[in-house]
């Protein structure tokens, strides 16, 4: 565990911090963690989390965040929706295999029962997202490069 001196004597950059916070802004979450070497970054809004041993590690948003609004209708319908494929995992979610190139679906496209849609990175891992099922795909919930929480819908094929 590290002393307080070197905690403070810890490089912190700013706008990591920033981006973390728009992060949990954009998504409504609650913390987010960020390791990277030795190094731990949590920001959390509920400073009641926060381990005595890295207080300077901590940060909250600097601009006041609105509560979430209630989940509208379309979003409830996906969430149970039959033909909604979720997120397996807490991440980020990517519609092509890489920037520049073709996304693996679109709205009106046909896919095949285990066929790539999307992926989801999780800790710098890409984790390809298998329809589940054959169909059309009627609708994607989520855009490129977009925070993912587990059991999100992402995409609707019927």
């Amino acid at each position: 565990m590290k002393s307080r001196t070197t905690m403070s004597k810890l490089d912190i950059d700013k706008d990591v911090i920033r981006e973390l916070a728009e992060i949990m802004n954009e998504t409504g979450l609650a913390e987010i963690e960020v390791e990277s070497g030795n190094n731990r970054l949590r920001v959390s809004r509920n400073p009641s989390n926060v381990a005595v041993a890295a207080p300077q590690m901590i940060a909250t948003p600097v601009a006041a965040v609105a509560p979430v609004e209630a989940a509208t209708a379309p979003a409830i319908e996906a969430a149970v929706h039959p033909g909604a494929v979720k997120s397996p995992m807490v991440g980020t979610a990517y519609l092509s295999p890489e920037p520049g190139a073709p996304v693996f679906i679109t709205v009106g496209s046909s896919v095949a029962q285990g066929q790539t849609i999307l992926i989801v990175e999780a800790m710098k891992t890409m984790n390809p997202i298998p329809a589940p099922k054959g169909g059309k795909i009627v609708e994607i919930l989520v855009g490129d490069s977009e925070p993912v929480e587990f059991g999100q819908p992402l995409v609707i094929i019927e």
